[in-house]
């Protein structure tokens, strides 16, 4: 990825928990439960995976303990709370459902097209999912043709969320300091990941996931904003949005 040509910068006017005003040119979105409704869905495709081979786990086990995390973490936080490590085949079965249950029923976060339109800055994704998962979740949306391929995964450090590896490459490859970046995730792992990154870090809660049994609540002190509806997404910064007329950022090639 070329690095980022684009140079104005933007103020975020958001003042929670002391929250100061910083400098944001450039906006990192997670994809799972916030460019795409996918939480809930990822979810109840897991545990019908477990039960499978015999383990019963519901809803709000998997949101607690595995929400925002890459498969390899999964598979790790699994072993250590039951004793005993997934089958082989366990990853390849999940992700397949996965796959033909987004093939029909994934969609686009309420609202985020307009969002992505109207930003008056770059934009990129940053996600604990796999290459083929977000690829997948991008183009059954129509959200790939928005993003053009400024997506960071977790397939590209040696240790994904809650850690901050994926951010900082990201800050890495676009060339703009972490500080200036708007992160906004859903989940707690993301929400940590981004925070330790140094990023300015806005929490998106109007997932569907939201309504079923996820508990949030735990990282409000890492958070400069919380909302649930993206048509609310200026309110807090509205000089983030595309002046009338303006043609949008883009990246640029070197």
């Amino acid at each position: 990825m070329a690095p980022l040509l684009y140079a104005r910068f933007f103020q975020c006017n958001c003042r929670v928990a002391g929250a100061c005003l910083r400098k944001i040119s450039l906006v990192i979105f997670d994809c799972d439960g916030v460019l795409v409704d996918s939480e809930y869905l990822s979810a109840q495709v897991l545990v019908e995976t477990f039960a499978e081979i015999g383990v019963n786990i519901d809803l709000p086990f998997v949101f607690t303990h595995f929400l925002g995390h890459s498969f390899s973490s999964v598979a790790a936080k699994f072993a250590k709370l039951h004793g005993t490590g997934v089958t082989e085949s366990f990853e390849s079965d999940y992700r397949a459902s996965l796959l033909r249950r987004f093939s029909t029923e994934l969609k686009p976060m309420p609202g985020v097209i307009a969002v992505l339109d109207s930003l008056a800055v770059p934009y990129c994704v940053a996600t604990g999912s796999s290459p083929l998962r977000v690829s997948r979740s991008l183009e059954v949306t129509d959200l790939a043709k928005k993003v053009n391929g400024n997506v960071f995964t977790a397939a590209m450090v040696t240790h994904g969320k809650p850690a901050p590896d994926i951010f900082l490459h990201a800050a890495a490859m676009t060339g703009v300091p972490p500080d200036q970046y708007l992160a906004v995730e859903d989940s707690a792992s993301g929400i940590e990941a981004a925070s330790a990154a140094g990023m300015i870090v806005w929490q998106f809660a109007g997932g569907y996931h939201f309504q079923h049994g996820y508990n949030h609540q735990g990282t409000e002190h890492l958070v400069d904003r919380v909302f649930d509806r993206m048509d609310r997404f200026f309110d807090a910064a509205p000089e983030l949005r595309l002046t009338r007329g303006k043609l949008p950022p883009s990246w640029c090639e070197t």
